[in-house]
């Protein structure tokens, strides 16, 4: 392996070797693991963080054509919901009709969809129930009157044609557009998670416990994070009336 290659460039390349070579194991196609012997590079942990702030995110979602077919009603859904959630990519491709429980607004986070495969979350931690904003339910029951696939099984974001999960690659593409088209920071999708952080750790009447468990995060420290990227908007007096 390259030296040149950033340390988590190389974890996750030994990573989905070993992942290959255990389903080869599983299958009987060779004995070993050679990946579960080697180390693991280091990767150190990083507090620099992307994220829309209201003005850009309003203005963000604004941008998303709605009446560009097959996909601009799911794509504003998906969109707002990734971000006043703060869920996971593949949480979001993998929710279904039946995880949006609109008695007690909330979204029950249940599955996840990573690397093409399916899977219940990897810790406890993920498994979660997260608040339903107003506007969130508002923009799903948009999207439920859109969608021809309602079953309880079915998926909240769904092919608008086939039922099965939205292709990434074109969905992401739409997204950079509205990006563009809104004239806001360039950001990744998973900075919409970001932005849900920011922004929860910003209201007063928010703990960082509600939000750790919101967000799924096994560790508190990541947690943390967000509270120095979204002060709260009294702080400075806060600490101006300390020193008058």
């Amino acid at each position: 392996m390259r030296k040149g290659l950033a340390p988590r460039t190389r974890a996750n390349v030994i990573k989905l070797l070993s992942q290959v070579l255990k389903y080869a194991q599983r299958r009987g196609w060779c004995r070993e693991n050679p990946c579960a012997l080697v180390p693991r590079p280091r990767v150190p942990r990083s507090s620099d963080i992307r994220f829309l702030d209201r003005d850009e995110l309003e203005a963000f979602l604004a941008a998303v054509d709605v009446c560009a077919e097959p996909y601009g009603h799911i794509d504003r859904a998906f969109f707002r919901t990734a971000a006043m959630t703060g869920m996971r990519q593949g949480e979001l491709l993998a929710l279904r009709w039946r995880d949006v429980d609109w008695k007690v607004k909330r979204v029950r986070v249940r599955r996840g969809y990573v690397r093409g495969e399916l899977g219940t979350p990897k810790s406890k931690s993920g498994e979660r129930a997260v608040p339903m904003a107003t506007r969130v339910a508002e923009e799903l029951r948009g999207q439920r009157g859109h969608s021809p696939f309602l079953k309880d099984d079915d998926l909240v974001f769904a092919h608008p044609e086939t039922g099965v999960m939205l292709p990434l690659s074109p969905m992401r593409r739409r997204f950079k557009s509205a990006l563009k088209a809104a004239g806001v920071r360039d950001i990744r999708f998973h900075d919409l998670r970001h932005t849900f952080g920011t922004r929860m750790a910003a209201s007063p009447n928010i703990s960082m416990r509600n939000i750790q468990e919101w967000m799924g995060h096994r560790d508190y420290r990541t947690t943390l994070i967000y509270a120095d990227y979204e002060p709260r908007e009294n702080e400075s007096a806060m600490v101006d009336d300390a020193f008058s």
